[in-house]
Protein backbone atom coordinates (compact mmCIF):
# COMPACT_ATOMS: atom_id res chain seq x y z
CA UNK A 1 0.00 0.00 0.00
CA UNK A 2 2.90 2.30 0.62
CA UNK A 3 3.97 1.95 -3.00
CA UNK A 4 0.54 2.98 -4.23
CA UNK A 5 0.56 6.09 -2.06
CA UNK A 6 4.07 6.94 -3.20
CA UNK A 7 3.12 6.62 -6.86
CA UNK A 8 0.05 8.82 -6.32
CA UNK A 9 2.23 11.48 -4.75
CA UNK A 10 4.71 11.48 -7.62
CA UNK A 11 2.06 11.63 -10.34
CA UNK A 12 2.05 15.18 -11.67
CA UNK A 13 -1.29 16.91 -11.73
CA UNK A 14 -2.32 18.45 -15.00
CA UNK A 15 -3.96 21.84 -14.49
CA UNK A 16 -7.39 22.28 -15.97
CA UNK A 17 -8.21 18.56 -16.04
CA UNK A 18 -9.29 18.10 -12.44
CA UNK A 19 -12.94 17.27 -11.98
CA UNK A 20 -15.06 19.38 -9.66
CA UNK A 21 -16.30 17.76 -6.54
CA UNK A 22 -20.06 17.23 -6.56
CA UNK A 23 -20.43 18.82 -3.12
CA UNK A 24 -19.28 22.25 -4.28
CA UNK A 25 -22.05 24.82 -4.51
CA UNK A 26 -20.20 27.68 -6.18
CA UNK A 27 -21.90 27.29 -9.55
CA UNK A 28 -25.24 26.23 -8.15
CA UNK A 29 -25.82 29.22 -5.88
CA UNK A 30 -26.21 31.59 -8.83
CA UNK A 31 -27.59 29.04 -11.28
CA UNK A 32 -24.53 29.25 -13.50
CA UNK A 33 -22.66 26.50 -15.25
CA UNK A 34 -18.88 26.48 -15.42
CA UNK A 35 -16.86 26.83 -18.60
CA UNK A 36 -13.30 27.54 -19.64
CA UNK A 37 -12.33 30.57 -21.70
CA UNK A 38 -8.97 30.91 -23.40
CA UNK A 39 -7.76 34.49 -23.87
CA UNK A 40 -4.56 35.96 -25.18
CA UNK A 41 -2.30 37.56 -22.60
CA UNK A 42 -3.31 41.07 -23.70
CA UNK A 43 -7.02 40.27 -23.54
CA UNK A 44 -6.61 38.72 -20.11
CA UNK A 45 -4.79 41.78 -18.79
CA UNK A 46 -7.44 44.08 -20.26
CA UNK A 47 -10.21 41.97 -18.73
CA UNK A 48 -8.50 42.10 -15.33
CA UNK A 49 -8.08 45.88 -15.65
CA UNK A 50 -11.72 46.52 -16.57
CA UNK A 51 -13.04 44.05 -13.99
CA UNK A 52 -11.09 45.88 -11.31
CA UNK A 53 -12.11 49.30 -12.63
CA UNK A 54 -15.82 48.37 -12.78
CA UNK A 55 -15.75 46.85 -9.29
CA UNK A 56 -16.33 43.19 -10.15
CA UNK A 57 -15.22 40.69 -7.53
CA UNK A 58 -13.36 38.61 -10.12
CA UNK A 59 -12.56 38.42 -13.80
CA UNK A 60 -15.02 35.52 -14.06
CA UNK A 61 -17.87 37.79 -12.98
CA UNK A 62 -16.78 40.39 -15.53
CA UNK A 63 -16.59 37.79 -18.33
CA UNK A 64 -20.03 36.42 -17.40
CA UNK A 65 -21.51 39.93 -17.55
CA UNK A 66 -19.72 40.61 -20.87
CA UNK A 67 -21.13 37.42 -22.41
CA UNK A 68 -24.64 38.27 -21.18
CA UNK A 69 -24.37 41.80 -22.61
CA UNK A 70 -23.12 40.49 -25.98
CA UNK A 71 -26.04 38.06 -26.15
CA UNK A 72 -28.48 40.89 -25.40
CA UNK A 73 -26.96 42.94 -28.23
CA UNK A 74 -27.17 40.00 -30.64
CA UNK A 75 -30.85 39.63 -29.74
CA UNK A 76 -31.35 43.38 -30.36
CA UNK A 77 -32.34 43.75 -26.71
CA UNK A 78 -30.75 47.05 -25.76
CA UNK A 79 -32.05 50.41 -24.62
CA UNK A 80 -32.93 52.87 -27.33
CA UNK A 81 -32.95 56.53 -26.41
CA UNK A 82 -36.35 57.98 -25.72
CA UNK A 83 -37.81 60.48 -28.15
CA UNK A 84 -36.95 63.35 -25.81
CA UNK A 85 -33.31 62.31 -25.58
CA UNK A 86 -33.10 61.78 -29.35
CA UNK A 87 -34.60 65.23 -30.00
CA UNK A 88 -32.27 66.85 -27.47
CA UNK A 89 -29.26 65.19 -29.14
CA UNK A 90 -30.47 66.46 -32.51
CA UNK A 91 -30.80 70.00 -31.14
CA UNK A 92 -27.31 69.86 -29.65
CA UNK A 93 -25.93 68.81 -33.04
CA UNK A 94 -27.81 71.64 -34.76
CA UNK A 95 -26.47 74.23 -32.30
CA UNK A 96 -22.92 72.96 -32.87
CA UNK A 97 -23.37 73.23 -36.66
CA UNK A 98 -24.85 76.72 -36.29
CA UNK A 99 -21.87 77.77 -34.19
CA UNK A 100 -19.43 76.57 -36.85
CA UNK A 101 -21.39 78.32 -39.60
CA UNK A 102 -21.43 81.54 -37.60
CA UNK A 103 -17.66 81.39 -37.06
CA UNK A 104 -17.07 80.81 -40.78
CA UNK A 105 -19.37 83.70 -41.70
CA UNK A 106 -17.56 85.97 -39.24
CA UNK A 107 -14.20 85.06 -40.78
CA UNK A 108 -15.45 85.77 -44.33
CA UNK A 109 -16.94 89.16 -43.36
CA UNK A 110 -13.79 90.27 -41.53
CA UNK A 111 -11.59 89.23 -44.46
CA UNK A 112 -13.87 91.06 -46.90
CA UNK A 113 -13.84 94.28 -44.86
CA UNK A 114 -10.06 94.08 -44.49
CA UNK A 115 -9.77 93.83 -48.28
CA UNK A 116 -12.10 96.83 -48.80
CA UNK A 117 -10.21 98.94 -46.27
CA UNK A 118 -6.94 98.00 -47.94
CA UNK A 119 -8.30 99.03 -51.35
CA UNK A 120 -9.55 102.41 -50.08
CA UNK A 121 -6.18 103.16 -48.50
CA UNK A 122 -4.42 102.26 -51.70
CA UNK A 123 -2.02 99.77 -50.14
CA UNK A 124 -2.94 96.78 -52.26
CA UNK A 125 -0.29 94.69 -53.95
CA UNK A 126 -2.40 94.71 -57.12
CA UNK A 127 -2.13 98.52 -57.38
CA UNK A 128 1.69 98.58 -57.19
CA UNK A 129 3.61 99.67 -60.28
CA UNK A 130 5.13 96.83 -62.25
CA UNK A 131 8.89 96.73 -62.43
CA UNK A 132 8.96 93.86 -64.92
CA UNK A 133 10.13 91.17 -62.49
CA UNK A 134 8.08 88.16 -61.54
CA UNK A 135 7.95 87.58 -57.86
Amino acid sequence: MATTQASEKTTPTVHGTQKKRPDTTRGRSSGRQGMFVRLSLDDKQRAEYWADKRGFSSVNEYVAEAVAEKIRRENLDYDLPTLEIARLNELVDQVAALSKNSANLERVVITGFDSLIGLTRGDNYLLDDEDGELV
